[in-house]
């Protein structure tokens, strides 16, 4: 009996094992399946991922690019690569005038860039067909340009970066407080007030750069930025002739004594020598009330505005001769050796040009090989003496001298002259009828070996010049001022990712 119970359960039993493998290999199965499937959602994501950052930085590297190349001192700068691609640095770039720097694959021809990846965008912030109706201009990327172009390492896949103005309209930002977004003059950025304007004298003007990458496999990306430059911090022009001292240090003035025609001007003028309307300055400032008679009847070793007929050249604010204590309206942060000394610097840093040491016609020389001009404004730097005896020619943007300054009667200027270290202007040849258009200031922050005077007095600034030099004086010019302004990078306003 018990023998036949076991055979029972053992044939009761029979096929669990396989039902059992069955089961395991099922969920083995399930288990490689899900494995599987998550292994390519993973791969998929991965791939997914690589290209949108991919094409993320490959639109970045157009901004990066067209940001780098604003800057004038930059060796591949738009200015020195392609001087008809956008107008010259200083001058606005008007509503309608659209800049496009084209990146062209390897197997891409330039000329169907735009056609094979069209710019929609524009017409979306100013208005469709606002883009057929604009001026174009091109020029080739930096990756498309000589020696880069000759590399068998491929560059960003960006297919081109737009430059071009923007407006309250544009940007659907009302900034002039109206209510209304209607404006359609170029904005400019006031960065005391960290604010957009429509006003030019506010501060430099602020450029949108748009790029669009596309890559290989259809993946695309469209970035913006909104840039404007930063300008370097000078000390404020307030006067023709700002003369630099602290109390005990008086400055020391000798202005020709026979020349009819050599004046000193606060009476504003533009870039063409007209008359800019209520605005005037003095056309000599100084620190302390001592310096205003030294100015102008003598001491300090200088003789003053001498004969006394010559005073009523000395116009501006305030009744001829107009010389004036600007002192409280100076920041007193700047009314410091050191101080001056590290603006001086910063200045140093950012200049486009660096004048050599040598003999006044290798110094002449070498301004003449910058082919300054009003479309080539440039800040030029001489860390050391500087001597443009018999230089007949006209410099534009910021001359800054940390030595002696020898000018010559021939020398023009249009813009700015800071003379910031030993703080002294001198000639040694008479002959000439130029003139400066901007502003001067001298300021004495070295002794005679160029070490740094200790703070926080400054020493007496010169201006000396032989009774018979001739020369025409100086005009006050905000319009040559604002166009000297050195340039630091262009900074960053606001940056998106564009929906496509």
């Amino acid at each position: 009996m018990k023998v036949r119970k076991t055979i029972k359960t053992r044939r009761a039993e029979a096929g669990i094992a396989l039902l059992i493998s069955i089961f395991v290999l099922l969920l083995i199965s399930v288990v490689a399946i899900a494995l599987i499937v998550s292994s390519g959602t993973e791969s998929a994501l991965a791939g997914n991922y690589r290209s949108s950052t991919g094409v993320y930085y490959a639109a970045l590297s157009g901004l990066e690019e067209a940001r780098g190349r604003l800057l004038a001192k930059n060796p591949s700068s738009f200015k020195n690569t392609d001087g008809s691609f956008l107008p010259a640095p200083g001058t606005t770039l008007p509503i309608g005038s659209v800049a496009y720097v084209l990146n062209p694959g390897p197997t891409e021809a330039t000329g169907s860039i735009l056609t094979t990846y069209p710019d929609t965008e524009y017409d979306n912030e100013f208005n469709p067909g606002a883009l057929a109706a604009a001026t174009v201009t091109t020029t080739a990327s930096v990756w498309n340009r000589s020696p880069l172009d000759s590399l068998n390492v491929p560059g960003p896949l960006y297919k081109w970066v737009r430059i071009n103005a923007v407006s309250e309209k544009s940007l659907n930002l009302d900034v002039d407080a109206d209510t209304v977004a209607d404006s359609t003059t170029p904005l400019y950025y006031d960065g005391s007030l960290s604010r957009f304007s429509n006003s030019s004298s506010a501060g430099p003007q602020v450029l949108e750069i748009t790029s669009l990458a596309a890559l290989p496999n259809g993946s695309q990306k469209l970035l913006q930025y909104l840039v404007t430059s930063s300008l370097i911090p000078l000390p404020p022009l307030l006067a023709a002739l700002t003369l630099a001292s602290s109390s005990g240090n008086g400055v020391a003035f000798s202005p020709p004594d026979s020349n009819a025609s050599y004046y000193v001007k606060g009476n504003d003028q533009d870039c063409n020598g007209n008359p800019v309307g209520g605005s005037a300055f003095p056309a000599v400032g100084v620190f302390t009330n001592p310096d205003i008679t030294a100015v102008k009847t003598g001491g300090n070793g200088g003789a003053g505005i001498q004969p006394p007929s010559m005073r009523s050249f000395y116009t501006g604010l305030s009744p001829a001769p107009d010389v004036e204590n600007i002192g409280s309206l100076f920041p007193a942060a700047l009314q410091t050796p050191s101080q001056l000394n590290a603006l001086a610097q910063t200045i140093i840093q950012s200049a486009d040009a660096v004048v050599p040491a040598g003999s006044a016609g290798t110094q002449t020389a070498f301004m003449d090989s910058l082919n300054m001009s009003p479309s080539n404004m440039m800040t030029v730097v001489r860390n050391g003496d500087l001597d443009l005896t018999h230089w007949g020619n006209t410099g534009y943007g910021l001359l800054l001298v940390t030595g002696n300054f020898t000018m010559d009667p021939d020398n023009g200027w249009r813009g700015i002259i800071l003379v910031i270290g030993k703080g002294k202007i001198n000639n040694t040849d008479d002959h000439g009828h130029r003139e400066i258009d901007g502003a001067v200031f001298v300021a004495k922050t070295r002794n005679s070996s160029g070490v740094a005077l200790p703070d926080p007095n400054l020493g007496a600034a010169t201006v000396i010049f032989s009774d018979d030099m001739e020369g025409n004086g100086i005009r006050y010019s905000s319009c040559w001022i604002q166009k000297a302004q050195p340039m630091g990078s262009y900074k960053v306003l606001s940056f998106h990712e564009i929906p496509q």
